[in-house]
């Protein structure tokens, strides 16, 4: 089992010790949430801290071990549980907290979405994947107006025809009688081209939807703040 990633040796003082205007939770009920450092509002996210350390300095130690807040967004449970002082629970609630960001960072509901180009959906999406460290394999439910009338996480892991079966891909899309989809996914890496597994999976799922008359209308790769459109390069 790995170590867990220690505390930093600050100076520990309990945060319900502090001057209630530096206390996390009271500066934000006193003076609003954009008064908070990053730490703090991590701090309140964590609730508490441990015997040695606050939430808040634990919460920096985060910010400090992935450089910045971006970076921290995009960690999985299974890292955060790395830290002395963050259990599953702790790590659960963060992960969540920064899904809940990235959700509203990609604007509007799903459903009011009309998808004119590549573009509409790369500008949703790059802001719900661009550091998520796992590939994630999604489809979009369109209808006959290329409205997005749905969507769903099909699998999570490297994109392969094992793993990604026709049957779990439109299984949702028959269920809500839609006309299309869209699939997209992630590449962590930062290299937004298609690799051959990309495209094995893309050609399956294309002549799948064909025979069950459901058309696969184009297949995006998040890679950070690039994209990668099957249909932009003619490939679909």
């Amino acid at each position: 089992m790995t170590d867990k990633i220690k505390e930093s040796g600050f100076y520990h003082t309990r945060i319900k010790d502090w001057p209630e205007d530096e206390r996390p939770r009271e500066k934000l009920l006193h003076h609003g949430p954009s008064q908070l450092s990053d730490a703090e509002l991590v701090a309140i996210i964590l609730r508490a801290g441990t015997d040695t350390i606050t939430a808040v300095d634990l919460a920096k130690s985060l910010l400090v071990h992935y450089s910045n807040l971006q970076e921290l967004s995009g960690r999985s449970i299974g890292e955060f549980k790395q830290f002395k002082g963050i259990g599953a629970a702790k790590a659960v609630t963060l992960v969540a907290a920064f899904e809940l960001g990235r959700r509203l960072a990609a604007g509007v509901r799903p459903e009011k979405v009309n998808v004119l180009s590549p573009v509409t959906i790369a500008n949703r999406y790059i802001h719900l994947l661009e550091t998520v460290k796992q590939e994630e394999f999604r489809i979009i439910l369109l209808d006959t107006a290329n409205n997005i009338t749905g969507e769903q996480i099909v699998t999570r892991g490297s994109l392969n025809a094992s793993i990604v079966h026709p049957r779990e891909v439109f299984k949702k899309a028959i269920t809500d009688s839609a006309a299309g989809i869209i699939i997209i996914h992630n590449h962590p890496s930062g290299n937004p081209e298609p690799s051959k597994e990309d495209k094995e999976v893309t050609l399956k799922l294309v002549q799948a939807g064909s025979i069950i008359g459901i058309n696969v209308i184009d297949h995006i790769i998040i890679a950070g703040q690039k994209y990668y459109s099957f249909v932009e390069h003619n490939i679909l």
